[in-house]
């Protein structure tokens, strides 16, 4: 497929219809899901692992950033797009993608993931760099920049390489993170309904630092994730909420009980 800054992996329009977001549940077991209700549709969200999860939409099963032992993904079937926004291991394993990708599957990476898929899976590709729009069966997708921006950091996600996304639903707009810091082009986001926020350090931002970045964008619902850091850095997700407030809907995921997260 030809790369340009509009990139069409599928032509049917997901139907039209307003969106109401439902009241989440509380998540007491491993991958329990919150679904948001859609005309067209409902959007349901599955935490499976650390910076892993899959949506099922109405266009389609949305598996983000798979990796570890595909058995974990075995209850959702096989992906109809699988969105991928960086190349360290915790978010991009070859292996998983290998294991998971179906006939029909399509993949969306940042430039830098596109280049290191092997054939068989760089057929099923696109790559998005940062700015660029694309469409998957009528779903809007937007690449969003994801960086680290405080000294002594830069080096984990520099400027320019890796991607969060944006997926505008009928109705419904979904940020994922990807791995960054609180940059000016999340900050500048409007009109998110849901965002996965990330936090841990050394290699993103503390939870402070995201829950001020929350303030200035809101989301209506957030899921902290990516929360475990190395050397202290592992962010609590109820002390983000408690400094969330009011602010947007937190939810919190069962990202880490009973797993091991990826190296």
């Amino acid at each position: 497929m030809t790369t340009t800054r509009r990139h069409f992996l599928a032509t049917s329009a997901a139907a039209a219809g307003a969106i109401t977001l439902l009241p989440y549940a509380a998540m007491a077991e491993a991958h329990a899901s919150n679904t948001f209700a859609a005309a067209a549709g409902d959007v349901t969200v599955h935490p499976i692992e650390h910076a892993s999860f899959v949506m099922r939409t109405p266009v389609g099963t949305i598996f983000t950033d798979p990796v570890g032992d595909a058995a974990m993904y075995a209850d959702y079937g096989t992906p109809d797009l699988i969105l991928v926004t960086h190349e360290h291991g915790d978010h991009y394993e070859v292996e998983t993608l290998t294991a998971l990708v179906g006939e029909n599957t399509q993949i969306i990476t940042n430039p830098a993931v596109y280049a290191m898929l092997p054939d068989e899976l760089k057929a099923k590709a696109t790559e998005m760099a940062n700015g660029d729009s694309g469409e998957y069966n009528g779903l809007a997708i937007d690449a969003v920049p994801a960086y680290n921006t405080s000294e002594g950091l830069l080096q984990f996600h520099p400027q320019g390489r890796d991607n969060g996304y944006v997926l505008s639903f009928d109705g419904l707009r979904v940020y994922i993170s990807g791995d960054t810091e609180d940059t000016p082009e999340m900050r500048a986001l409007e009109n998110i309904d849901v965002a996965f926020i990330c936090m841990n350090l050394p290699y993103t931002m503390d939870k402070e630092a995201a829950a001020s970045a929350v303030a200035e964008f809101l989301p209506k619902y957030v899921y902290p994730y990516h929360y475990r850091g190395q050397d202290g850095g592992t962010q609590n997700p109820e002390e983000f909420a408690a400094l969330i407030g009011d602010t947007a809907n937190v939810i919190i995921g069962n990202w880490y009980d009973d797993a091991v997260m990826p190296a």
